[in-house]
């Protein structure tokens, strides 16, 4: 037994991986309308989206970063003048050159260069193509913040002036303001807008073609520009050994891909050489502030050195020495010409002064420097010797002598009045040269303490002359320096690419869409399937349950409003099911001789108990048998209401109002040749009737009239009738209702079973949808039949 066990588990096993491709053609098959109409419709939304979708282009561009020289050659020997100032020892990373590329503040630099914060597009049929520097005019905002957003439509009028319309202002939650405001106006005039001041300036390609078109200009946050912008930068190493950078970028406009990437690798050059720079122009900057001090002091010490000189009367001290010395010994001289001078003035003096020397001549020509006291003596003496002549030939009487003598006592006097003035003249003269001599010999005293001070000053002038000029040599060695800074990297490849379109690919956006087409109901089909927890197919009750399986019943043609279809001659889907059923019914009776009573039930209502019961006697009827149908769901008699039956009924014979159960058969109620025993009327103690002898009696009774006895009886689940009256069953159906009894409810009809709970449980699939969702494996040799 356990073989047969382990047979029939390898059996469902392979059937169950048999089925896996043929179950996916079936859902594939029966829903092939959502399928097609999902590609087409996915295929046309691709080819929309290829319609709208900017066409993006890719710009690449490659540089190599030069490695500084360790060595002795080449810069570092043009350089090794300058090594005091350390300005050529900056060893580069190239990892972290790569990273730099992609720095904020570099982008940052780039997107204002080329204000890529303000964008122009145009309508093309359903894209918007890029202008960027095609567009017919180029708007500047003076009072407009990087952060502000705004958008707006220019529309060339004509040569002088644009129209301006359709504004919008977003503020910084995102919530756009629309205004109603159209103004025309002129070119190169600044107008207000109620987004802010702006200057619409005419570009070279301002033409009447562009006249009645509409270009949009947008104005975005210059933040989420750079941002962008970053992200779309690739940056990355040719090779691990090598120190060439790749540069990629993706954009609209090929041009402004192209400015973007050579404009990056401009500022980063920029950047470079400002950063070797860096310490050039900080020294440069303290060269010059020293210039600035030193030159002062040196005007200070200058202006000390003129200060005092002119406070000491000098110019040249050594010359000016030498001059004082040169006049001391001049005034020494005059000085003693003076006292000579003096002394023989004080002799005359003393000479005239003298009475004994009276009458005597005056001595003349003694060296006395005043020619009038000399003319004078000399007159003095001429007319005294004219005198004595006189006096020799004469007497002192005589008047001439005594006139002489008159005038040469008034020239006497007068001569001593002269020599007095003379000495008092030489005396004041003399006392003049000493003082001046003095002074001379002061001055000359003070030299050596004046040439001190003027060593020290101009000690101190001449280091700051000599720093002054060092600094401006310095300078000059700088500014070469700075002037010769080389760039950080050299440009192997500027900005390049193919003129065909990176972004979006027709191909790859199609086959999307195809895959997407098939994808988009699988997926719902799917997750409905995931979701749906009922039983739908024969495997999944196999797969959960070993309950020996009858067969499964397809679902009812909504049109088709009989409750019996199982007829003679007919050969639809729902007859072949209920034969199959039939004669695997015949198959389990060869295991057991007695299988004359078949009792129908179920989980819970609505199963189609009734329905399957009924055709089942319908189509035993067509094999000549003898069949009766029993409702005994006395407590609804679903049966008696499906075709206005008012009579009597089991109830009737359980309780004993009726004797025989001849009595409550009625004759071709249902199927011509069926016999029926209804429920009767609803008993107030349903379960005390069927737990009486009397179900025995009447089965029994049953079992010798009829070939087979088909007891359609309540839901196991629900009420406990089905139990009661399964002692008396050959056979259990325990009928299914596909998509109504969920999976998790298997567990419990598996432990029915193997409880024996239930005579000889077997289980009926009903309701099964072949065609909706794909579940089995359908009728079609009934179908085909049917058709022909």
């Amino acid at each position: 037994m356990a073989e047969i066990d382990n047979n029939n588990n390898m059996q469902i096993r392979e059937e169950e991986n048999e089925l896996n491709l043929w179950d996916l053609w079936l859902v594939l098959k029966a829903n092939w309308r959502w399928f097609a109409l999902s590609v087409v419709g996915c295929v046309a939304l691709a080819c929309l989206y290829l319609l709208w979708a900017p066409k993006q282009y890719t710009r690449n561009a490659s540089i190599l970063i030069k490695e500084e020289q360790k060595g002795g050659g080449g810069m570092s020997n043009a350089m090794g003048g300058f090594a005091d100032l350390s300005m050529f020892g900056i060893q580069r990373n190239v990892d972290n050159e790569v990273l730099v590329f992609k720095a904020n503040r570099l982008m940052h630099m780039v997107a204002q260069r080329l204000h890529l914060d303000v964008s122009y597009k145009i309508k093309k049929g359903l894209r918007s193509v890029e202008l960027y520097r095609e567009s017919p005019v180029v708007l500047s905002f003076p009072d407009v913040e990087e952060a502000q957003r705004f958008s707006f439509v220019v529309k060339p009028v004509s040569e002088k002036e644009v129209e301006l319309s359709d504004f919008i202002s977003v503020n910084e939650e995102g919530d756009e303001l629309e205004f109603d405001d159209r103004m025309t106006v002129a070119l190169n005039d600044t107008v207000e807008t109620p987004v802010g001041r702006m200057v619409v300036v005419p570009s070279l390609y301002y033409t009447d073609i562009y006249y009645g078109e509409k270009v949009k200009v947008t104005k975005s946050n210059m933040a989420k520009v750079v941002e962008k912008y970053q992200k779309d930068l690739q940056s990355s190493l040719a090779s691990k050994t090598a120190t060439i950078i790749n540069l990629s970028l993706t954009d609209e406009s090929i041009s402004r891909a192209e400015d973007v990437l050579n404009t990056l690798i401009a500022v980063y050059n920029e950047d470079a050489i400002d950063d070797k720079n860096r310490i050039t122009v900080n020294t440069s900057n303290f060269i010059a502030d020293r210039l600035v001090i030193i030159e002062k002091e040196l005007g200070n010490v200058d202006a000390s050195i003129e200060e005092f000189k002119r406070a000491n009367q000098l110019t040249d001290i050594t010359s000016e020495t030498g001059m004082y010395l040169e006049n001391t010994s001049a005034y020494r001289k005059e000085g003693l010409a003076l006292e000579n001078q003096l002394t023989l003035a004080k002799y005359i003096q003393d000479y005239l002064n003298d009475p004994q020397k009276a009458s005597d001549l005056i001595p003349a020509n003694t060296g006395i420097s005043d020619v009038g006291v000399e003319q004078q003596i000399a007159e003095y003496n001429e007319m005294l010797l004219k005198r004595d002549k006189l006096i020799a030939n004469s007497s002192n009487k005589n008047p001439v002598v005594m006139d002489l003598n008159n005038s040469l006592s008034a020239m006497k006097q007068t001569i001593i009045r002269s020599i007095d003035n003379l000495v008092v003249g030489l005396n004041i003269k003399i006392r003049n040269v000493r003082a001046q001599e003095d002074q001379l010999t002061k001055r000359i005293e003070a030299v050596p303490s004046q040439q001190k001070h003027v060593l020290s000053v101009e000690r101190q002038q001449k280091i700051k002359e000599e720093l002054y000029l060092y600094l401006l040599n310095k300078r000059e060695e700088n500014a070469l320096s700075q002037a010769i800074t080389e760039n950080n990297t050299r440009i192997l490849d500027p900005a390049t690419g193919s003129q065909e379109p990176v972004a979006p690919k027709s191909i790859l956006v199609l086959a999307a869409a195809f895959i997407m087409g098939f994808a988009i109901p699988a997926g719902i089909i799917w997750l409905v399937w995931s979701m749906d927890t009922k039983v739908h197919s024969k495997k999944e009750i196999q797969d959960k349950t070993t309950i020996p399986f009858l067969g499964e019943i397809p679902e009812k043609d909504k049109k088709q409003t009989e409750k019996v279809v199982v007829k003679s001659g007919s050969r639809d889907a729902v007859s072949e099911a209920f034969r199959i059923i039939r004669t695997n019914m015949d198959f389990m009776r060869v295991k057991s001789d007695n299988m004359k009573v078949i009792m129908f039930t179920s989980m819970n209502p609505g199963a189609g108990k009734t329905f399957v019961s009924t055709n089942l006697a319908a189509s035993l009827i067509l094999m000549k048998k003898k069949v009766v149908l029993v409702d005994l769901d006395i407590r609804k008699g679903t049966l008696a209401k499906n075709v206005g039956y008012a009579g009597k009924g089991a109830t009737n014979y359980l309780s004993g109002s009726v004797d025989s159960v001849k009595d409550v058969i009625a004759k071709n109620q249902i199927v011509e040749g069926l016999d029926v025993l209804f429920a009767g009327p609803v008993p107030p103690n349903p379960a005390e009737l069927l737990l009486s002898h009397k179900l025995d009696d009447m089965i029994d009774e049953l079992k010798e009239m009829y070939d087979y006895v088909i007891v359609d009886n309540v839901p196991a689940g629900v009420v406990a009738d089905a139990p009661i009256v399964n002692r008396v069953a050959d056979l259990t159906i325990y009928v299914v209702r596909s998509g109504v009894l969920d999976r998790r409810q298997l567990p419990e009809l598996e432990r029915l079973y193997k409880s024996g709970q239930f005579n000889n449980l077997a289980l009926v699939l009903n309701g099964v949808k072949y065609r909706s969702m794909g579940y089995g494996y359908g009728y079609g040799y009934g179908d085909e039949k049917e058709k022909k």
